[in-house]
Protein backbone atom coordinates (compact mmCIF):
# COMPACT_ATOMS: atom_id res chain seq x y z
CA UNK A 1 0.00 0.00 0.00
CA UNK A 2 1.36 3.42 -0.93
CA UNK A 3 0.84 5.91 1.87
CA UNK A 4 1.77 9.56 1.49
CA UNK A 5 2.72 11.27 4.75
CA UNK A 6 2.77 15.04 4.36
CA UNK A 7 4.28 15.98 7.69
CA UNK A 8 4.93 14.73 11.20
CA UNK A 9 4.70 16.99 14.23
CA UNK A 10 5.57 16.87 17.89
CA UNK A 11 4.94 19.25 20.74
CA UNK A 12 7.70 19.80 23.28
CA UNK A 13 7.64 21.59 26.61
CA UNK A 14 10.54 24.02 26.87
CA UNK A 15 12.32 23.45 30.20
CA UNK A 16 12.27 26.49 32.50
CA UNK A 17 16.01 27.14 32.11
CA UNK A 18 15.68 27.35 28.29
CA UNK A 19 12.59 29.58 28.12
CA UNK A 20 12.86 33.10 26.78
CA UNK A 21 10.62 36.10 26.27
CA UNK A 22 9.64 37.95 23.11
CA UNK A 23 7.34 40.86 22.34
CA UNK A 24 4.37 41.01 19.98
CA UNK A 25 2.12 44.07 19.66
CA UNK A 26 3.72 45.69 22.72
CA UNK A 27 3.00 42.65 24.90
CA UNK A 28 5.72 40.40 26.33
CA UNK A 29 5.29 36.63 26.04
CA UNK A 30 7.12 33.81 27.79
CA UNK A 31 7.79 30.99 25.32
CA UNK A 32 6.79 27.64 26.85
CA UNK A 33 6.42 25.05 24.08
CA UNK A 34 7.79 24.15 20.68
CA UNK A 35 5.92 22.62 17.79
CA UNK A 36 8.36 20.84 15.50
CA UNK A 37 7.32 19.56 12.08
CA UNK A 38 9.21 17.06 9.95
CA UNK A 39 8.48 18.09 6.40
CA UNK A 40 8.29 15.76 3.37
CA UNK A 41 11.74 16.82 2.16
CA UNK A 42 13.31 15.76 5.49
CA UNK A 43 13.83 19.27 6.85
CA UNK A 44 12.26 20.51 10.07
CA UNK A 45 10.32 23.64 10.90
CA UNK A 46 9.79 24.80 14.47
CA UNK A 47 7.71 27.48 16.13
CA UNK A 48 7.67 28.51 19.75
CA UNK A 49 4.43 29.26 21.56
CA UNK A 50 3.83 31.20 24.71
CA UNK A 51 1.52 33.17 26.91
CA UNK A 52 1.65 36.76 28.13
CA UNK A 53 4.29 37.18 30.82
CA UNK A 54 1.93 39.43 32.79
CA UNK A 55 -0.63 36.60 32.94
CA UNK A 56 -4.25 36.79 32.06
CA UNK A 57 -6.13 35.18 29.24
CA UNK A 58 -4.05 36.45 26.35
CA UNK A 59 -3.77 34.60 23.09
CA UNK A 60 -1.43 31.66 22.64
CA UNK A 61 0.93 33.22 20.08
CA UNK A 62 3.66 31.67 17.91
CA UNK A 63 7.20 33.04 17.55
CA UNK A 64 10.29 32.00 15.61
CA UNK A 65 12.72 29.76 17.48
CA UNK A 66 16.11 31.43 18.07
CA UNK A 67 19.18 29.74 16.61
CA UNK A 68 20.63 28.50 19.92
CA UNK A 69 22.54 25.22 20.34
CA UNK A 70 20.63 24.24 23.47
CA UNK A 71 17.30 24.60 21.64
CA UNK A 72 18.61 22.53 18.72
CA UNK A 73 19.62 19.87 21.27
CA UNK A 74 16.13 19.99 22.78
CA UNK A 75 14.56 19.44 19.35
CA UNK A 76 16.92 16.54 18.60
CA UNK A 77 16.27 14.90 21.98
CA UNK A 78 12.52 15.33 21.56
CA UNK A 79 12.65 13.77 18.09
CA UNK A 80 14.64 10.80 19.41
CA UNK A 81 12.18 10.30 22.28
CA UNK A 82 9.21 10.60 19.92
CA UNK A 83 10.77 7.95 17.67
CA UNK A 84 11.12 5.61 20.66
CA UNK A 85 7.51 6.18 21.69
CA UNK A 86 6.27 5.70 18.13
CA UNK A 87 8.26 2.47 17.68
CA UNK A 88 6.87 1.10 20.96
CA UNK A 89 3.25 2.07 20.26
CA UNK A 90 0.67 -0.60 19.64
CA UNK A 91 -2.00 0.65 17.32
Amino acid sequence: MDVEVNALALNVTIPEQLRWTDVRRDEEFTLQTLTVRLLPDGTTAAKAYGRPTAGGRGAYVSFPVPDRPELAELVAAAAARAAQLWAASRT
